[in-house]
């Protein structure tokens, strides 16, 4: 598949912008410092699926026309959730893929409804979901006769509470082991920490991942949701030269061989 004239799964792909899409004049300046960055698409939530429903729950189809704003200025594609069956014509109409959150892996209606469009989907693994189950659920997709689906690990519930998640990175070469899928990850969701992100990231490359979801937003600390796992775009910046150098190196002969 192609987006954005990236090929998904052959070329390395940046994803970067806001957990949540707050204002137009914040998402498009994000937008504008990932691209110089070195992203090839804009993230940004419009629905947002939180645990609490007092938390914030995202602008809706406000979200969704700032995202076709940030667009039009930028050029960048756009990768935003969709969240239920009955919105999927609405984030079609916006997004250039259409996500799917770890707590809809298993959403079995809004997955067959998605196998019916002509869009790619990315799929996000399920909080304690194994590898079976995540591919099963891809099936739901591409059953529908959708064949662009990007799976994503986002890190799995484990014991352990120093990070948010547990970067599960050997899903990565397991997965591609018997699927021909892409897999990115996503080192904000997985770790919860913006400290992390960078070396996070660069594992996930090392680990053959076909690209990036991270979190960034130009105030993190001011943040609508996910304060702590969302890096500055200097921060950004940083992790995109360091990621873009070692995949190159990687490609190269000399790191073929290591």
């Amino acid at each position: 598949m192609t987006v954005g004239g990236r090929a998904v799964g052959r070329d390395f792909v940046l994803i970067a912008g806001p957990c949540a899409v707050e204002t137009e004049e914040r998402t498009i300046r994000t937008a504008r410092l990932v691209k110089e960055a070195g992203a090839h698409m804009l993230r940004g939530g419009a629905y947002k699926p939180r645990a609490s429903p007092r938390d914030f729950q995202g602008l809706g189809e406000e979200g969704l026309r700032i995202l076709a704003a940030a667009k039009a200025e930028t050029g960048l594609p756009i990768v935003t959730e969709v969240m239920d069956a009955r919105h999927i014509e609405a984030v079609a109409a916006c997004a250039d893929v259409l996500q799917v959150g770890s707590r809809n892996m298993q959403n079995f209606t809004l997955l067959r409804e998605l196998g019916r469009i002509r869009k790619p989907v990315l799929l996000k693994r399920g909080m304690s979901a194994t590898l079976a189950e995540w591919l099963s659920a891809a099936e739901y997709v591409l059953d529908g006769g959708n064949e662009d689906v990007i799976l994503c690990e986002r890190g799995i519930r484990t014991f352990e509470t120093a990070t948010r998640n547990t970067l599960d990175l050997a899903i990565v070469p397991a997965a591609m082991a018997v699927s021909p899928l892409p897999v990115i990850v996503d080192p904000s969701h997985a770790t919860g920490r913006a400290a992390l992100v960078k070396p996070m990231s660069l594992a996930a490359a090392a680990a053959g991942a076909d690209g990036l979801l991270i979190e960034v937003h130009p105030d993190p600390a001011l943040a609508a949701s996910d304060r702590g796992q969302q890096v500055t775009p200097e921060e950004f910046a940083a992790i995109a030269r360091a990621v873009l150098s070692l995949v190159a190196w990687l490609a190269s002969p000399e790191g073929a061989g290591a």
